[in-house]
């Protein structure tokens, strides 16, 4: 079995810290921005609260998903919630392939700096079928989204 893998990508985005917080909590907005180019979410459910449930289906327009046929389908429940500061999530791929099983830790942390905030996301035991090349390029393009997308709001 390979290591565990960690993935990560920041970028600094001129919102507060509580704008993006809440981009990363309310279902509509997740819609808009957190899929990468070629990509489209669904927000299934989302319980806002620590411990509470969220199952999201992002569907691809020429990507082979995990879960299927151009779909990844992630289910998890919030670990932690600190409003402007960070976001903590434990996930899982519904998959056959043993290569994209396990529970995957994300964490968004906001700091803020002059102008602006810089949003980090980590990801830790991310599954050995992930590249972290492939991941890394989801994220930036995820928090391109996010700065577009916090900027016009």
């Amino acid at each position: 079995m390979a290591d565990p893998q960690t993935h990560r990508a920041s970028r600094k985005i001129a919102a507060s810290p509580e704008v993006l917080y809440w981009a990363l909590l309310d279902p509509d907005a997740l819609e808009t921005w957190l899929a990468p180019q070629g990509a489209h979410l669904l927000v299934e459910k989302l319980d806002a609260q620590p411990g509470g449930a969220f199952r999201f289906v992002l569907t691809f327009d020429a990507y082979k998903g995990k879960s299927g046929a151009n779909k990844d389908v992630i289910s998890g429940h919030f670990v932690a919630l600190t409003p402007g500061e960070l976001v903590l999530s434990e996930s899982d791929f519904t998959t056959d392939d043993p290569d994209f099983e396990g529970t995957m830790h994300t964490g968004w942390h906001f700091s803020p700096v002059p102008g602006g905030t810089r949003v980090e996301v980590v990801a830790e035991n991310v599954p050995p079928g992930i590249s972290k090349q492939d991941h890394e390029a989801g994220f930036a393009a995820s928090l391109a989204n996010l700065a577009r997308y916090a900027e016009q709001n």
